[in-house]
């Protein structure tokens, strides 16, 4: 039996989308955009960071609705459950200070995530990625060592390291991801995917 890692997103797996709930907050239409609607993610954190700078909004506003945040109902508890069978890694494009309240909820599971720039007057000047591609980097480095990796996700910025992966699934997605990847099983429910995460692993 080898050794597997499983690789999961955050937003929209095992947390809201933390844009859509900052959006509903602030009442600013444009920063319901995510991944699924613009997979160039780039493009996508210049056009929010601009939104922010044109309403005066820095970190701390972002924080207060994160700080409202709980994890999807049944999310700690598959969590948990994951860990107990295999060592889990959530891998996510968003940044170590909005993980931070949300991994205290989720039991402090290990994250791989990217660092916001924020000037001494709290706003948002930018941002550093940990590296090129950082969900497919990571799979592959943690294959590099030894590892097979399990992977899930829900949107098209997951579909690289679920490719790579020994095995992977979409959970709660689009119709158009799984009707595009119809190659992936796609899962609603937290016991159908942990089944599908232990019986990969076997």
């Amino acid at each position: 039996m080898g050794m597997n890692v499983a690789c999961l997103d955050l937003e929209g797996v095992l947390v809201p989308e933390i844009w859509i709930a900052f959006s509903k907050a602030s009442g600013i239409d444009e920063l319901k955009m995510t991944t699924r609607d613009e997979p160039d993610y780039d493009k996508l954190m210049k056009m929010r960071l601009s939104i922010l700078k044109e309403h005066g909004l820095g970190l701390k506003e972002i924080q207060e609705t994160i700080d409202k945040i709980e994890p999807l109902d049944g999310a700690k508890e598959f969590l948990d459950e994951l860990r107990d069978n295999m060592q889990t890694i959530i891998i996510s494009d968003t940044f170590e200070q909005f993980a931070k309240p949300l991994m205290k909820k989720l039991g402090m599971p290990t994250i791989f995530c990217n660092k916001l720039i924020v000037a001494e007057d709290g706003m948002i000047t930018g941002y550093r990625m940990r590296c090129e591609k950082s969900k497919l980097t990571t799979v592959k480095a943690l294959q590099s060592c030894g590892f097979d990796t399990i992977a899930t996700g829900d949107s098209f910025n997951d579909l690289a390291m679920i490719e790579a992966s020994k095995a992977g699934f979409l959970f709660r997605s689009t119709e158009q991801i799984k009707k595009d990847y119809p190659q992936y099983p796609a899962y609603e429910e937290y016991s159908d995917l942990l089944k599908a995460f232990i019986d990969a692993a076997k």
